[in-house]
């Protein structure tokens, strides 16, 4: 009875898989079998294949199913004292060897509703400020659960979701929306949600933080060390990997290091056996081999139901199995023989190239449903996997070639593509008795794929859109920041023209201000009235040039004077003739201008008017 429920319990995770694309056999059965139950018994379901059929005709109940065995249970700062010390001690580890500027990646797996990647995402924006966490920080977020990624996007929680936020970074990282608090549009931007399988898809790759909180914890062995060497892969050499408080990596010690055991914070390994990094070693390839039985291990090897072949480092065959000689044609004749010349490497194409770069690279390779002719009657079809074992004293590297025959299933594909051939011709048959409705099915159907089509380049148009919208928002932000500076710039600049002519303005004193080629810069009311010329006038002109009742060849030395820096030169006292064409008496006097910590850059000339009758210096 046992075994019909498992099988039964298989045959619902296999549908669910094939149908839908969750796949959860890789999930402890334990766990998972329990909560398909509460659910069978919300719909009052005794038996997991009146279930499967319940599925089969309710799609709404996929829902609803995936909602009870997706337990989304997460918060901010869950376990405080481990994310304190990823604030003080993992991320400052992690940022000190960074460049200024550079790209900083961080992957949250099973965010469930986003409160750990928003969490994460407040911590790295204290660390780096919030300018710098908008130019180089990604935090990529995934689940597997689209209702719960539709509820992380939003980025709002009510009070009791927010509660374990500390007050000081709720009220700089959340904006209070009725009884609902929003986290920073700026930094929202930052954060990046998407569905990702850990069990099926690619991971994300190049990170300096890799965070997957009791999550693993739901997967059997098998596939936690599957989903182990992903992660793996996925971190930068000194990236860094957080997991949950209920979670363990004692077994996969050849992959992470431990950094605090107690907090769960593991640092990739450097060096990593190829067998365990590509899940082909055992847990204890390092311990003594005094217990193994090589006469055990040949007869394994012997009586596997691959086709094997073993090459040693010299490219020698050092074993064949019997599945070899039978399918392959490889005898223990052949062992001895250099493997590059047996005519199953002629025979097969890409064998030898495959076996070259397995040698080469130091790693696995696969060729699927290669052909093999074993007669000229009989072909085969192979999946082979080309694995590297040690490496020989001379640099060279062993290598076994496993041979899965697929034949049957190629078999399977030519009868399947032969019914299928069958149901056309039944098809066309029955078309001409129904040709009206076929033409009006037709016509439904391209209409579809047109829709279909047009869907598709949709979602991608508006995916681009909505990348271009966070680019052009982040350089909204920044304009915007730049306009601020120079509009408050050019007010300083306005207030300073305005002080300034109205301290020239206010001098009784006719003053000139020249630069060093005795252009104009400057011309005051006084001076306006004293020669009838206005500042339009005279800015930008040459001093000496302009129409002046002064005698010029007097007044040049006194401005050269001050260019070169003398300000300690007596005024010069002489007559002039005005704007009204009267003599009148002035006192001239020039003193250099100077910027700040520089020489001279022009000359300030002052032009006091005294009595005409009055003796003039030098005159």
């Amino acid at each position: 009875m046992t075994e019909q429920v498992d099988s039964e319990f298989e045959n619902l995770l296999e549908f669910i898989k094939e149908s839908r694309g969750f796949d959860f056999t890789g999930y402890k059965r334990s766990s998972i079998q329990r909560r398909v139950e509460r659910r069978m018994q919300q719909v009052e379901i005794e038996t997991f294949a009146e279930y499967l059929d319940l599925l089969q005709v309710d799609q709404n109940e996929f829902t609803q199913l995936f909602n009870t065995i997706l337990i989304n249970v997460t918060g901010f700062f869950r376990d405080f004292e481990a994310w304190r010390e990823l604030q003080q001690e993992v991320i400052p580890a992690l940022l000190a060897p960074k460049t200024r500027g550079e790209s900083i990646r961080v992957w949250s797996a099973g965010c469930a509703s986003g409160e750990e990647a928003y969490a994460l995402a407040i911590l790295l924006a204290e660390a780096v400020g919030s300018e710098d966490f908008r130019r180089r920080v990604k935090v990529y977020a995934t689940d597997v659960d689209e209702d719960a990624l539709a509820t992380a996007r939003q980025a709002t929680y009510g009070e009791k979701e927010i509660q374990a936020v500390p007050e000081d970074l709720r009220d700089r990282y959340f904006e209070r929306t009725g009884s609902r608090y929003v986290f920073r549009g700026d930094l929202r931007h930052s954060v990046i949600f998407g569905r990702n399988d850990l069990v099926q898809d690619a991971p994300i790759g190049r990170l300096d933080l890799l965070v997957c909180r009791n999550t693993l914890m739901y997967l059997n062995a098998e596939t936690q060390a599957q989903v182990l060497r992903r992660f793996h892969f996925a971190l930068n050499p000194t990236g860094v990997l957080f997991l949950g408080k209920a979670e363990m990596l004692l077994s996969h010690a050849r992959l992470f290091l431990p950094i605090d055991l107690k907090r769960r914070f593991f640092r990739k390994a450097e060096q990593v056996d190829p067998g365990q990094r590509l899940g082909i070693g055992q847990a204890h390839l390092d311990q003594s081999r005094a217990g193994r039985d090589p006469r055990l291990e040949d007869e394994a090897l012997l009586l596997s139901p691959l086709a094997t072949i073993v090459v040693n480092p010299d490219e020698v065959v050092a074993k064949a199995n019997q599945r070899a000689e039978a399918q392959l044609g490889v005898s223990s004749r052949e062992i001895g023989r250099n493997f590059p010349d047996l005519d199953l490497c002629q025979r097969i194409s890409g064998l030898r190239t495959a076996f070259d770069d397995v040698r080469r690279n130091r790693g696995p390779m696969w060729l699927h449903e290669v052909q093999f002719s074993r007669s000229a009657t009989e072909t085969l079809f192979f999946d082979v996997q080309l694995v590297p074992l040690e490496t020989g004293a001379n640099g060279g590297v062993a290598v076994a070639a496993f041979f899965s025959d697929v034949t049957r299933y190629q078999r399977m594909t030519g009868e399947l593509q032969a019914a299928h051939r069958q149901v056309e011709t039944a098809y066309e048959e029955l078309q001409s008795t129904v040709e009206e409705l076929e033409t009006t099915n037709e016509e439904l159907q391209s209409t579809v794929e047109e829709l279909e089509t047009t869907n598709e380049e949709l979602q991608s148009t508006v995916e681009e859109l909505e990348t271009t919208n966070e680019e052009l928002q982040s350089t909204n932000d920044e304009l915007q920041s730049m306009n601020d500076e120079l509009r408050e710039r050019t007010s300083q600049l306005d207030e300073a023209n305005d002080f300034l002519e109205s301290v020239l303005g206010s001098l009784r004193t006719a003053v000139v201000v020249v630069d060093t080629d005795l252009i104009v810069r400057a011309w005051n009311a006084q001076a306006d009235d004293l020669w009838g010329l206005r500042s339009e006038e005279t800015i930008g002109q040459h001093l000496l040039n302009l129409d002046l009742g002064l005698p010029m060849e007097r007044l040049r030395p006194l401005v050269r004077g001050a260019l070169v820096g003398d300000s300690d030169g007596d005024p010069l006292r002489l007559e002039a003739i005005n704007r009204r064409g009267r003599t009148v008496g002035l006192v001239l006097s020039a003193s250099p201008l100077r910027l700040r910590g520089s020489g001279p850059t022009g000359a300030i000339v002052l032009m006091d008017q005294t009595d005409a009758g009055a003796p003039a210096a030098g005159s």
